[in-house]
């Protein structure tokens, strides 16, 4: 049995195949070359590039894995959040493409696909766990109990982790995408030259906040008369160390008031060597172990969505094809699969 999963929440377009022995094999087409130019994504590019290259990539996969679509036993997709257009994109290619193939479709969570991506590696944690979501468009704390089983601990109020890496990018005159070429930058600087705060981080729970940081960037470059390459990467390397303090504390305190033993980190950002390392050497010694997916997979893919719709299909879920794409759609919100409509009006 294979199941082929598609991703089209923003800017990359991707597919997978998974069966029973695991994933089988993924292909993602990158648009940073496309939304370069613009510094940032621009939805309707990027709804028009999946319809370009979303069938070129499904073709191209089945050659590389010698299947074919009489293989296929299921197709799951994601269903949000995201970007409409694109979001549509990939729900009318694999709607058609199922009822074609009189196979069932799964809609699938973005975030609810990150927060198992570490299950792509060779040791994947077993819930319960506390995840930490953290991208361009997200950052929150999860306390996850099985699949389906979400409550939220804390979020930011403001700008999600990953954004503020790209805002800050942008002030320090960097390259898009943002994030990887700021922490290439802080690699090279020094983290206790400048000053900047650590927002609510004498403030007790799991909140979280970042757009004061990012307006203190702001700030202390100003400060700075005519700033050298220097002096950019040690404001980098002060900012990466400030938003990594917070993003290690607020997982510390969702730890201890969960008890759980496992953090899972996960999203775009979860590929910050600095993020890493710090949570890495705040657990040593405290019984925590801290799962990462690997690095391949902490970006958008659809590697990631085919693992979690393998094991809703195989509870027997089918998401009802008039169903439509959710641009909003709230992690707590998603269900285990047994309380998906197709299995409660099955036990009816």
């Amino acid at each position: 049995m294979y199941l082929l999963a598609l991703e089209t929440s923003c800017d990359e377009t991707a597919v997978a195949l998974y069966g029973n022995d695991g994933l089988k094999g993924h292909l993602v087409h990158s648009q940073v070359a496309v939304h370069a130019r613009y510094g940032g994504v621009i939805p309707e590019l990027a709804s028009r590039n999946h319809g370009r290259y979303l069938l070129p990539l499904v073709e191209s996969l089945l050659g590389q894995t010698g299947l074919s679509t009489d293989d296929l036993s299921a197709l799951a997709v994601t269903q949000g959040p995201g970007l409409p257009g694109a979001l549509h994109v990939g729900q009318a290619f694999g709607r058609g493409l199922a009822f074609a193939l009189g196979i069932p479709l799964i809609g699938i969570h973005h975030l609810e696909a990150h927060l198992f991506s570490a299950g792509l590696g060779s040791d994947p944690p077993e819930p319960p766990f506390v995840a930490l979501l953290v991208s361009g468009g997200h950052t929150e704390l999860v306390q996850v109990d099985g699949l389906g089983c979400y409550a939220l601990l804390g979020a930011t109020r403001d700008d999600a982790a990953g954004e503020a890496f790209d805002k800050v990018a942008q002030l320090l005159g960097l390259p898009y995408p943002g994030g990887p070429a700021l922490a290439r930058l802080a690699e090279t600087g020094c983290p206790t030259r400048f000053r900047l705060p650590r927002p609510m981080l004498s403030q007790p729970g799991c909140e979280m906040s970042f757009s004061g940081l990012k307006t203190a960037v702001l700030y202390a470059l100003r400060q700075v008369e005519d700033p050298t390459s220097q002096d950019r990467a040690d404001l980098a390397a002060a900012f990466e160390t400030a938003i990594t303090e917070v993003l290690v504390e607020k997982s510390w305190r969702a730890l201890e008031k969960t008890g759980a033993s496992k953090l899972v980190v996960a999203g775009g950002v979860s590929a910050n060597q600095r993020l890493r390392r710090s949570l890495v050497q705040r657990s040593q010694g405290t019984g925590v172990r801290v799962y990462f997916p690997p690095l391949e997979f902490c970006t958008d893919n659809a590697a990631m969505v085919a693992h979690v719709a393998w094991f809703r299909w195989l509870a027997g879920e089918q998401t009802p094809t008039e169903e439509h794409v959710r641009t909003r759609w709230p992690l707590e919100s998603v269900r285990p699969p047994s309380c998906s409509p197709q299995v409660r009006q099955a036990h009816a």
